[in-house]
């Protein structure tokens, strides 16, 4: 506990240090056109209306069977949606919009290699390919519905087309990130009891074509070990005709997809009709300790959520061309790029490489090819390009209507140059907060109806009603300034189901905490625990602080990682900043900032001292790092976001563990010789 104007409040809910903003408007232009421009849908999906406003988004779906009951709620936090009805997913993103889009994009690949022409697949061509690898899953795999299969791919059609293949026949698909190592790709092999493991021989990656196949024969190894026999595994070709890896094959074992796909030309397949209940996928949180947590998602709720929100929240219209620049590894590339999207007959372009490659104008030479039109990124590589291409989106001529942002909170400073330069001032931008476990967006602002605000995710979207509890359980209301625990009220479609093969789990790190009865059938009694912290402003907007493992405590005082971070952002030369606590004998923790600058920008003393001062005016001389680190670049994972464990470790003089599986695995070396 700690003393503040001689009132006793618990680390919770000591007063957060980051400013509220201002107000952005959306432009009427976007206005006019929305699917959603109207605020009668917050009554629609008010607390009163809860579950039966959740039909509006079953609705957007085709049904084989209707569904008898919205909500079955009897065997609380195990709820079920849409109870009796059956359908399928791969019809819903495909089947049905033949009769009218079957002439339109469906995906646009775009390879890495810019000398590579993009790939248009139409709606018909993936229905053709579609059917004709769910044959082969199903005739030469001997795969039905309830089977679990492993894919570890890169961003290539082949991905969703794998995807769709296997939700066609209602085999559950475990797609695992491709920069994952081959030992990552075991444990979900082994949690996953999967026979069959779907990979590729080779991919791109920042102008090298990466050995893929490899992973494959360290993953099967290592999944024999714990007991689980992989007896196929089957490998898609980067480039029809040629294997592109150097790793050999293994008799019997391995096998060339693009080769048994001329056994399975112009082969159909009936999509099998599913309960809605039934799994659709797991996807694994990417946690760097314990056992890896499966998200067990299913078909009907699922479905309706992504659908529900691509199309009120992201704005998605059929003539629309949409880029989610996220990889489908992640729960984002499974809601957003391939499911959300394809269900409401959009064009969804899928980029192979990094956005930075072969320079910071990649992504807006492929926004100006394509004509995107949404754009969707992370706020790991709105910094990136932001530190290495400031100026480049100007160069181009594309027109952004609308825009995402999802992953991590972004920082007001990075925030203004995402809406003024990448967005040129016409764009709208939604700034997201949701989950691997929650399927889709839980915080958002709707795009033409809600102010924005930069660093602030906004309200609950719409059936969502969160709440901010103390450590005690107390609420804390909006405007009051104190940080808490974020929790969702009640469930909603697009949540996990359990934990896969762990229901214990589940109830114990997202219910256990905030529970008020653990006998209790009534949904009201099981909130949800987000694990995030966060704060609510008076205008009831949300703004999530992170995990609440990323929070330091210096003598007693309350600091998230990521105000601390946003404030250094403000110096004009940094690029990026990531803090980490450090153990103080005096203090508990104090924080070690380190921050990369932009190109040019030379270390300094003086520029040391600019982010200490920039931090103590911008929050208080109690947010004065203990040391600032002025480094070439950060350890990065190969999604592009910063390992602070890594840094974390060499600040305490800790051992940084494997880091094998980095992009840059020099820096570490580099940083540790700083020390």
């Amino acid at each position: 506990m700690s003393e503040k104007n001689n009132e006793k409040v618990s680390e919770a809910q000591i007063a957060v240090h980051w400013k509220e903003e201002g107000y952005f408007e959306p432009p009427k232009e976007f206005i006019a056109q929305a699917n959603i421009k109207d605020d009668k849908v917050l009554k629609r999906f008010s607390m009163e209306n809860f579950p039966d406003c959740y039909k509006e988004y079953a609705d957007m779906l085709d049904w084989y069977k209707p569904y008898t009951k919205i909500l079955d709620s009897s065997n609380p936090p195990f709820f079920k949606w849409f109870i009796g009805g059956k359908l399928n997913a791969s019809y819903n993103c495909i089947d049905r919009h033949l009769p009218k889009y079957k002439n339109k994009t469906a995906l646009h690949f775009v390879p890495e290699p810019e000398n590579e022409p993009i790939q248009h697949i139409t709606y018909q061509e993936l229905y053709v390919r579609v059917n004709e690898m769910a044959a082969l899953l199903r005739d030469f795999c001997g795969l039905k519905a309830g089977d679990t299969v492993t894919l570890h791919m890169p961003m290539i059609p082949e991905l969703p087309i794998t995807m769709l293949a296997c939700a066609r026949l209602g085999i559950i698909h475990s797609q695992v990130f491709s920069g994952f190592s081959g030992k990552a790709c075991a444990d979900r092999i082994v949690d996953g009891k999967s026979k069959v493991l779907i990979t590729a021989d080779s991919y791109y990656r920042g102008g090298g074509l990466l050995d893929h196949k490899e992973k494959a024969d360290i993953a099967c190894d290592g999944a024999l070990k714990e007991g689980q026999k992989v007896d196929k595994v089957l490998i898609w070709q980067r480039y029809p005709g040629k294997y592109s890896a150097k790793t050999p094959l293994v008799k019997g074992r391995d096998f060339i997809v693009n080769d048994l796909l001329k056994d399975y030309k112009r082969a159909r397949v009936e999509p099998e009709q599913l309960p809605a209940d039934a799994t659709l996928f797991i996807m694994y949180s990417s946690g760097t300790t314990g056992k890896p947590k499966g998200a067990q998602h299913s078909i009907g709720g699922y479905m309706s959520y992504v659908t529900g929100t691509s199309k009120y929240i992201q704005d998605i219209h059929p003539e629309d061309v949409y880029w989610c620049m996220a990889d489908i590894g992640w729960i984002t590339g499974h809601s957003y790029i391939v499911y959300g999207p394809l269900a409401l007959a959009a064009s969804s372009v899928i980029y192979e490489g990094l956005p930075t490659h072969p320079d910071p104008g990649r992504p807006w030479r492929i926004a100006e090819e394509l004509d995107v039109n949404i754009f969707h990124t992370s706020p790991t590589a709105i910094r990136a390009l932001r530190r290495v291409g400031p100026d480049e989106p100007a160069k181009y001529d594309y027109f952004f209507k609308h825009m995402t942002t999802v992953g991590e909170p972004i920082e007001p400073e990075v925030w203004r140059w995402y809406y003024n330069v990448v967005g040129k001032k016409k764009a709208v931008i939604v700034d997201t907060w949701w989950q691997t476990e929650t399927g889709g967006f839980l915080c958002s602002t709707l795009p033409a109806v809600h102010k924005m605000k930069p660093g602030s995710a906004g309200p609950g979207v719409p059936g969502i009603y969160p709440i901010i509890y103390d450590d005690e359980g107390n609420i804390l209301p909006a405007g009051s300034g104190k940080a808490g625990n974020i929790c969702i009220q009640n469930p909603w479609p697009g949540l996990m189901m359990t934990i896969w093969g762990d229901d214990e789990r589940y109830v114990q790190v997202y219910y256990q905490r905030y529970n008020k009865d653990p006998k209790s059938k009534d949904w009201h009694d099981w909130p949800y625990f987000c694990n995030d912290g966060a704060v609510q402003a008076a205008d009831g907007y949300y703004r999530i602080l992170g995990r609440i493992d990323d929070v330091i405590n210096v003598a007693g005082h309350r600091l998230g990682t990521k105000e601390l971070e946003s404030a250094a952002l403000m110096v004009s030369e940094v690029g990026e900043a990531a803090v980490v606590p450090v153990a103080d004998p005096i203090k508990g923790k104090v924080p070690h900032i380190f921050v990369s600058l932009k190109p040019g920008v030379k270390a300094s003393a003086e520029l040391e001292k600019k982010v200490t001062d920039t931090l103590a005016s911008e929050i208080g001389p109690i947010a004065k790092p203990a040391k600032v680190w002025i480094v070439s670049d950060m350890p990065k994972t190969r999604s592009g976001k910063i390992m602070r464990r890594v840094l974390a470790a060499i600040a305490n003089k800790q051992d940084t563990g494997d880091i094998t599986t980095l992009a840059n695995p020099q820096v570490v070396e580099e940083i540790k010789n700083m020390a």
